[in-house]
C-alpha cells in the first residue's frame, strides 16, 4: 500500500554533474539514483532541490591552500575542514544538475556553499550553523510536515540535510535506494545510516512510495 504523501516534500540533494561518474568528486554508481528519483517525482506534488554552488575561492578546496592536498584537514573559520577537489563551481558544467534528472515540477532550488569562508553540507544550514539557506522556513510556510530525502551523497550532504530536517521538527525519511555514499572510508555510508536512524530519520526504500 502506498504512503499518504499529504503535506510532504521530496527533497533532491545535489544531483549535480561533479558528484556523478566522470565528475570532479564522483560518487560511485551515483547515476543509479536518477531513475529512482525521477519515478518518485511522479508521486509528489511538492519537490525541492538543493545545489552545491561554490565560488572559485572556496575554502573547502585543497587547491586554495598552498602545500595542501585533497584529504588533508585545515581550520576554516574556526571549524575543522576536510579538503576536497575543486567541485560545483558557480557557472561551471560540474555545478549543473544532471541532464537526465527531470526538473519540470520543482517548486524551488536552494543553493548552498556560496560563502567561501564556510562549507555547507546540509541543505538547511552551513556547517557552522551561522547561515541559513531559507529552506526550513520555506517548507514550514508551505505547510510541509514530512520530508523525504534523496540524492548525493549519503555520508555527507544527504546525511547532514536529513539530520537538520529532524532537528527542525520535520518527520524525515531517507529513501535508501535513492542515495549513494562517497565512502572516503569504506564504512562511511553505513555509519551515516546508523547516525541518521539514531537521530530519528526513518529509513525506507522507494517501493514504500512507488508500489
Amino acid at each position: 500500500m502506498a504512503m499518504n504523501l499529504k503535506n510532504s516534500a521530496l527533497l533532491i540533494v545535489d544531483v549535480q554533474n561533479d558528484f556523478l561518474p566522470g565528475g570532479a568528486l564522483a560518487v560511485t554508481r551515483g547515476d543509479e539514483v536518477i531513475p529512482v528519483i525521477n519515478a518518485l517525482q511522479e508521486k509528489f506534488n511538492f519537490i525541492v532541490a538543493t545545489q552545491d554552488f561554490h565560488p572559485e575561492d572556496h575554502g573547502s578546496f585543497a587547491a586554495n591552500h598552498e602545500g595542501k592536498k585533497v584529504g588533508d584537514t585545515v581550520e576554516l573559520n574556526g571549524l575543522s575542514q576536510f579538503l576536497w577537489p575543486v567541485h560545483c563551481v558557480q557557472g561551471s558544467e560540474g555545478a549543473e544538475f544532471h541532464e537526465e534528472l527531470n526538473p519540470i515540477r520543482w517548486t524551488a532550488i536552494f543553493q548552498k556553499g556560496t560563502n567561501p569562508e564556510a562549507d555547507s553540507y546540509s541543505g538547511f544550514f552551513d556547517n557552522a550553523r551561522r547561515e541559513d539557506t531559507g529552506l526550513g522556513d520555506f517548507l514550514q510556510n508551505e505547510g510541509i510536515m514530512n520530508v523525504f530525502v534523496t540524492g548525493l551523497a549519503q555520508d555527507y550532504c544527504v546525511k547532514f540535510t536529513a539530520l537538520d530536517s529532524v532537528s527542525l521538527g520535520f518527520k524525515t525519511y531517507l529513501i535508501m535506494d535513492a542515495t549513494k555514499a562517497v565512502n572516503v572510508n569504506s564504512v562511511d555510508g553505513d555509519k551515516a545510516l546508523e547516525e541518521m536512524k539514531k537521530a530519528g530519520v526513518i529509513l525506507i526504500e522507494s517501493t514504500a512510495i512507488l508500489d
